[in-house]
């Protein structure tokens, strides 16, 4: 299996909420209280590029993305292949360009965001339906995280999407109006076809500071369960919780927290975009993920690399020295604190932070059937024909 290391993507590319209360979280003044017990493992037999994108919520099918065959696999929870196709062909149930990284649906389907628009598949390929994007779209850019895939919940017994908005409102990072009419998410009704925007940045965002930020600055972590939507998004040390109805998104409760080692993010000029472009940047500081296990909510941090420390890193890839400047960017990417942040689901009080279990890739994970799932680190020595899953369950200490 070879490596995926994202760092830095820099792409050039075309393109009902109210107020609630809000509470203040101390990371420092919670003592660490928990942690990940190994129980088992799995293993995806290929010889590939494979990520882990999903788990069932009864942990009973897996569904996996193979870089290198643009392959899209279900196995069961012994790592049996289930199904396995690709719809990498130019044909009319191929969604082009993947926007996020495949999701679960129901219990025999999978969601693909792709620039052809959002298409359900059942697990042997067939094309089930095909969802438009609200807004046209040119070309797109997105960073891929194990378990960051594209969600679903249940409302009033339906059963609805969630997954990132590509809507513009005729606008782009350079200009203000861009961030006031910014919602981060789409709430998508497959039966009536309809999608609804929703999640604008609340009033006091350090995204409405009047400066310019890149996409995956405010790039959303979220989940949702029992008519409740929880929501980072990006950088910004805030958890949101919205009530959740088909109609739309109700704020109940605004969290701030602060993390130690966490790096500012620096804005930039409005002047410093360009119309037709977007930006990922994966060093920055990010909240890249949420998950709900067991009555808690964990939200995987990303530190953010000291900007003067990128400066050799960047000062080798300018000079072409491709393969110096990555075995730096591993060695800080090594050294970076990356942990998960425990809130409790009821009081929103912020219990622990852990660091990830050693042996893992730390870009991400997923949950299903109250556990963790996590890939293996990879070997750095020689190529595995396996990718290894390890079952992961959060215990209180």
């Amino acid at each position: 299996m070879k490596t995926r290391f994202f760092f830095i993507l820099i792409l050039a590319v075309c393109l009902f909420s109210s107020c609630g209360k809000s509470t203040e979280s101390d990371l420092e003044s919670a003592p660490p209280s928990y942690t990940l017990e190994l129980l088992d493992s799995l293993d995806l037999e290929i010889l590939g590029d494979p990520l882990i994108a999903d788990v069932s919520p009864d942990a009973s099918k897996f569904l996996f993305y193979d870089f290198a065959s643009s392959d899209l696999i279900t196995t069961d929870e012994k790592g049996e292949i289930i199904s396995r196709f690709s719809k990498k062909e130019d044909t009319p149930d191929a969604y082009g360009f993947m926007m996020e990284v495949p999701g679960l649906f129901k219990s025999d389907q999978i969601v693909v965001m792709g620039m052809k628009g959002i298409f359900l598949y059942d697990l042997e390929g067939n094309m089930i339906q095909k969802i438009d994007h609200p807004e046209s779209v040119g070309m797109a850019g997105f960073m891929t995280f194990p378990g960051k895939s594209t969600e679903s919940t249940k409302l009033d017994g339906k059963d609805y999407l969630l997954s990132k908005s590509v809507r513009s409102h005729d606008s782009f990072q350079g200009e203000m109006k861009f961030y006031t009419s910014f919602k981060a998410l789409e709430l998508i009704d497959p039966e009536s076809n309809t999608a609804k925007e929703i999640i604008p940045f609340e009033e006091g965002s350090m995204f409405l500071n009047g400066t310019g930020y890149y996409e995956s600055d405010y790039s959303p972590a979220f989940e949702a369960k029992d008519g409740k939507l929880y929501i980072c998004l990006g950088a910004e040390q805030k958890l949101y919780v919205y009530d959740l109805s088909p109609e739309g998104t109700v704020l109940d409760t605004m969290v701030s927290f602060s993390i130690p080692g966490y790096e500012p993010l620096e804005s930039k000029a409005f002047s410093e975009f360009s119309e037709g472009s977007v930006t990922l940047n994966g060093s920055t500081p990010a909240i890249r993920n949420i998950h709900l296990v067991d009555g808690k909510i964990l939200a995987q941090y990303y530190p953010g690399m000291d900007p003067e420390k990128m400066k050799e890193a960047d000062a080798l890839w300018e000079q072409g020295k491709a393969e110096e400047a990555g075995a730096l960017y591993e060695k800080l990417e090594a050294e970076l604190p990356q942990g998960i942040l425990i809130f409790d689901q009821k009081t929103l009080k912020l219990e622990a932070e852990i660091p990830f279990p050693k042996g893992v890739n730390r870009a991400g994970f997923t949950s299903g059937g109250g556990y963790l799932w996590m890939e293996k680190a990879p070997n750095e020595e020689e190529e595995e024909d396996f990718l290894r899953i390890y079952k992961f369950k959060l215990v209180q200490k």
